[in-house]
């Protein structure tokens, strides 16, 4: 006797169960022999952005597989009317699911490729840096637009919602209006990214100086940017900011840098002999780059007088770290070997200068 269970008949529903469970293990074995190939393959290259790309899209490409498989199947499928509903359902929201999951990922597989092949970590790296920038802004908003389009086709497939979301649309004037003006500052943000893309005032791995805060440029998101700060603090900062308010930006062109330092001295310090020395030090110093020193007198007071010392460097810690060692390579120099250029402040009595002036008065 056959039981039937809502229109099924107990073998027929076994038979069914059977023939998707085996078309979706198909499904998988084949995903594995072609991650299998995929990674020998990969073994055999240099380079490692096909094996960032395999890792990426182990996971999409095995639930892909598994639907084709089960897709496959369905001319083999005895189902009832109200089960060929459901799978029809179910396909259209899977479907556009599986395939907005495959373009995220091959998003994000050039966004990694980027990253690999342009290496920020070397001397000259501003081509790196640029193109690294403008592909982690655009890669997230691509993401971002890819993750919406598939909501929308996925809501979509569902016969009410699609009814409510004409509904929507036709009424949607004034609550347009209310909902920009209450998400006015997260778009405000959201646009600022895109003409960061564009515009490019700051990319990845350049050196600011924001809110007076000497910092590198960390991670740039659609909506703010985080500055890793000298002492390991993060500066979380609105893109806007950069758009809207002046900072500093130490490596718009290039790395290099020209560092400083300041001294003041006695008025009679013997300023030939300290430059002598100066341009000893420099040149001796393996953190200067070779291009460009100079040791100037740049402003003078009445007990002292400020002397600024110049030295080029190939980025910005460099620069910081040479400045230090020149700072304390001259300081050394000045208390050592000329005491007597160390600021000093004279007084001088009216008495004496009288009667130095006219000793017979004296």
């Amino acid at each position: 006797m056959r039981i039937e269970w809502t229109g099924w008949e107990v073998p027929s529903l076994i038979a069914n169960v059977a023939i998707a469970a085996g078309a979706v293990l198909v499904g998988l074995v084949v995903h594995a022999l072609f991650m299998a190939v995929g990674r020998r393959l990969a073994a055999r290259t240099p380079d490692s952005i096909d094996d960032a790309a395999l890792a990426l899209a182990k996971r999409p490409l095995r639930w892909i597989a598994a639907a084709i498989a089960l897709a496959a199947s369905r001319r083999f499928l005895d189902l009832p009317s109200w089960a060929n509903e459901l799978w029809g359902l179910a396909a259209g929201f899977i479907v556009p699911g599986l395939i907005g999951w495959l373009l995220i990922t091959i998003v994000r597989v050039y966004a990694r490729a980027v990253e690999i092949r342009y290496d920020i970590a070397v001397e000259d790296n501003l081509r790196a840096r640029r193109r690294r920038t403008r592909t982690t802004i655009l890669s997230r908003i691509g993401v971002i637009a890819i993750a919406l389009i598939t909501i929308a086709l996925m809501l979509l497939s569902i016969p009410s919602i699609r009814s409510i979301g004409i509904t929507l649309m036709a009424s949607a004037g004034l609550a347009g209006l209310a909902v920009g003006a209450a998400a006015q500052p997260a778009l405000k943000n959201l646009i600022a990214g895109v003409q960061l893309a564009f515009t490019e005032p700051i990319r990845i791995d350049d050196v600011l100086i924001i809110e007076g805060e000497w910092g590198r440029v960390e991670e740039i998101r659609l909506t703010y940017v985080v500055v890793a700060l000298w002492d390991e603090r993060r500066l979380v900062v609105p893109v806007s900011r950069f758009l809207e308010m002046p900072f500093q930006n130490w490596t718009r062109n290039t790395s290099q840098l020209l560092g400083s330092a300041f001294f003041w001295l006695d008025p009679t310090a013997d300023i030939p002999r300290l430059r002598a020395h100066y341009e000893q030090v420099v040149r001796a110093n393996p953190r200067w780059d070779g291009r460009a020193f100079v040791l100037q007198v740049t402003d003078t007071r009445p007990d002292a007088i400020e002397v600024r010392v110049l030295a080029t460097a190939k980025n910005a810690a460099t620069a910081f770290d040479l400045r230090c060692d020149l700072r304390e390579a001259m300081l050394a120099f000045i208390r050592d070997e000329m005491p007597e250029a160390l600021p000093r402040r004279r007084l001088v009595q009216v008495d004496d200068v009288l009667a130095a002036d006219h000793p017979a008065r004296a």
